[in-house]
Formats: C-alpha cells, structure tokens, sequence
C-alpha cells in the first residue's frame, strides 16, 4: 500500500473516505444550497466545517448511468453504463474506485443503491472491487421502501414485517444501520464507506415521526401515479421534506460515530447527489428545488446536472470555504486514489480535485465537460445508431443536445444561468469548438454482452 508521507516522516495511515450520495436530491433542495423550508443541520454542519461546491456535476442526468461516470472515472463518452433501464451491469474489464482503495489495503463497503450490475453480472459489487455490500442491486427495486428483502453480499437479507402491503421495516433505516456498523468494525482499517441512500427519490413514503414535524406545514394535493407503479400518498410535500430530512438525520449520525471513535481529524466525508431533482406529475416547483436552474432530471439543462457537493475533513480543508471549480463526478476516482497515496492509477477522465480540496493551488482544470445519453432497447440490448442527447460545458459556454440528432443550442452561463436564451447562431466560432469536442468526447457503447437478469423480482 502506498500511504502519503509528509517531508520525511514515516509513512502515516492515510484517510477513511465517506462518501455519501442522494437520490434524485436538486441543488437547492438543503439549507447550505439555499433551502428555506426542508431541515438540513448535518448536512449544513458538513459545508459550514468545509467546502462547498457551487459548479459541480453529476455525472449523468439519470441513476444508473451517472452512477457508473462515479465508480468508473470516465465520463458518458466512454463510460460502460449509458443506459437506465435498470440491469445493464458494469463489465469484468471495469476499474472501479472500490478496486482501486481496495489495491491500496482499504476496506471498501456499498450501502444503498448500487444500480450497476444484478446476481449473475459481472457488475455486482463483490465483482468491482467492495468488501461488502447491503441494499439494492437493481435500481428498480430501489423503488419501493418496504420491500420484502435486500441484498446482503449475494445473499437475501429479509426485512421483517414487510410484503402483503404490509409496511413495518423501512429500508433506509436498516441501510444506514449498516453503514454505520461497517463503520465501527473496520475503525482499526483505512476504509471507503460508499453509502448511497434511496431518498428522495420516489415512491413518497418515509416513517410518520418523520412526516409529523412537516404536517400541515404545506399546501398540499393528494399524490397518485396513474401507472400505479409508487404507492399513494396524501400529503407528497411533507413526504418529501421528510425524506430529506431523515437522510440529513443519518448523515448526522455517521459524523458522531466518526467523532466517537476518535477518527473526526483523520476522515473524509463528501455529500452529493446522482442527478438533479425529478419533477413527477405530483411535483411542482414549490420547494424550488432545483433554484431557478432550468430542467430536471433527465435533460441535460443545469437543473437535471449541477448538484450540491460538500466535502470535510477537519484540519485539512477549510471550514466555511467556497470553490466555483468546475468538476464532475468521473474527478471522484483520481481524487480519492491521490488522498489514499495511491501514486500509479488506471487512465480515466477525470482531474484530481485534492488541490481545491486542501488549498493547495495549481488545480489542473478540464478543457470541458461531457455528458451523452443514448437511447437503448433493453429486449435487443442494442444503442440507437443516432447523435445522443449531449451537454458540454467550456468555461461559461455550454451547449446542448435536447434530442437525438437535433440542433444544439449554445448558452452563456455568465449572464444566462437560466439558460434561456439560445446564442449558437451568434457565436460561430465557439460553436465550431464545441462541435469539435462533442466529436471527440463520444464514442460508440460497447455492446452489452450480458442480459439483464432481473433477479431481485423472483
């Protein structure tokens, strides 16, 4: 193991890495991104002890495929997962951050929604590099919040109570259960604790004493999926507030254990979200969640992409800090190896966030951002022989794709945040540069050799 030394000292035990990831959570959507009227304190607590990121970016629009820029460290154009149906796995050939810690003698551990890879893949996590995993496998299992078991490693861990339309255990509590218990028992260890919760994303329940602090707080409308796919809930704001608010509970539980066991000083924890906020029929602006940005989940606009990013390490980075540095999700893999000590990494996408994170000046900085989304039939396992929907960012220029070969659309984001007014016919130079970067950023998915199992309804 390569640990990080300091002058000529011996070598120390380099940092716990936790890295905690919402679903479906919008930029504004906590306190420290401007949030006024959902509950956030340890989240809050995380940005105000560290640093927060105004410019950071998922790395896809949709779970699964921003899930893998995150394990993988390559960007949409050349990353394994480009679809979101639910089972496309990683492949045997994938690096993931999980192997890359585990190389260098970390203990590596998933709790939540994994969404890369079902029983019989090649992408379940015991295959890419984790020690250990409890939750979800298929991310369409990840729907529901009562269900009648998870997975721990390949084995089926039942919730008790649950099924029938019976609701008794809730999922979420269970899986931070055993992050924290993932935490305790390798205290003596380095170790990467990836938790990625389920919520907020839909189906809208969450326990009531979670519900009860938001009752009556909100005007509300009945909420019914004409798909009958989530289950009903009469109050969906104060569902959706509470869900927030119970994963921010647990993010504050994870930094007492830390504190706890003495490991506050030598332990990194991040917070982010895997895409932008999900505007269902039942989901109108009224939380502002995602803070005047244009889109939602599932387009390219800054709504569906830009998300919350904090990050603390006390001592290391500086509290009450701010960074406008363009990042994206496929920097994660090059960022954790550089502050595990690790000297020698696979080749991906990304950029080192380490300087911006520890102030240390000389941040290299991408020529631009890429985002794709290719249209998939999951029957033929087969990529639509199209131009994607595409996004690219260059400086304050970004462009868009809205549809499979459609017109792009170019937007200063200098003086047009919201992005609504459409330059690319008046700056043709900037468009030739761009249209040369999306021609280089995009290559063709490999096929998807594995079938899509769909274990997790059996």
């Amino acid at each position: 193991m390569l640990a990080p030394t300091h002058g000529n000292s011996a070598p120390v035990r380099p940092p716990n890495i936790v890295f905690v990831m919402a679903d479906d959570l919008g930029y504004r959507d906590l306190g420290c991104y401007g949030q006024k009227q959902i509950r956030t304190p340890n989240i809050d607590r995380l940005a105000s002890e560290g640093l927060r990121f105004t410019d950071a970016y998922a790395g896809c629009t949709v779970c699964a495929p921003s899930r893998s820029v995150l394990m993988t460290g390559y960007h949409m154009g050349h990353t394994s997962v480009r679809a979101n149906t639910g089972g496309v796995p990683l492949l045997a050939g994938d690096v993931t951050i999980g192997e890359v810690l585990k190389s260098a003698g970390y203990k590596t551990g998933v709790f939540g929604k994994w969404g890369l890879g079902d029983i019989g893949t090649d992408g379940v996590p015991w295959k890419q590099g984790f020690d250990e995993f409890f939750g979800y496998l298929h991310q369409v299992h990840a729907h529901f919040y009562y269900p009648e078991f998870l997975y721990k490693n390949d084995a089926r861990y039942p919730l008790p109570g649950n099924g029938n339309g019976r609701r008794t255990t809730y999922s979420h509590d269970v899986i931070a259960g055993q992050a924290l218990d993932f935490i305790k028992r390798n205290r003596n260890n380095p170790f990467f604790c990836y938790v990625p919760f389920t919520t907020p994303h839909l189906e809208l329940l969450v326990p009531e004493d979670s519900i009860d602090p938001y009752r009556g707080k909100f005007p509300e409308k009945p909420f019914r999926d004409p798909r009958n796919h989530y289950a009903p809930q009469d109050t969906p704001r104060a569902a959706y507030a509470a869900m927030i608010s119970r994963m921010d509970r647990d993010v504050g539980r994870i930094l007492a254990l830390i504190e706890s066991l003495g490991l506050d000083n030598n332990t990194i924890v991040f917070f982010t979200s895997d895409n932008g906020a999900a505007t269902p029929l039942w989901k109108d602006d009224y939380f502002r969640s995602t803070g005047g940005l244009r889109g939602h989940k599932q387009n390219f606009y800054e709504g569906g992409i830009r998300t919350p990013l904090v990050a603390r390490w006390p001592g290391r980075i500086q509290a009450h800090s701010e960074t406008g540095h363009l990042c994206s999700f496929y920097d994660f893999l090059p960022t954790l190896a550089e502050l595990a000590g690790i000297r020698k990494i696979p080749k991906t996408d990304g950029l080192s966030l380490v300087p911006t994170l520890l102030g240390h000046g000389n941040q290299p900085r991408h020529e631009y951002l890429y985002w794709e989304l290719p249209r998939y039939d999951a029957r033929t396992r087969q990529f639509a022989k199209e131009i994607p929907r595409q996004a690219l960012r260059m400086g304050d220029w970004k462009v868009v794709r809205p549809e499979p070969d459609g017109p792009l659309e170019l937007y200063d984001l200098e003086t047009d945040i919201a992005e609504t007014r459409n330059v690319a016919a008046e700056q043709p130079a900037v468009m030739a540069k761009v249209q040369q970067f999306l021609k280089e950023a995009h290559t063709e998915p490999r096929p998807q050799a594995q079938p899509e199992p769909g274990g997790w309804t059996g």
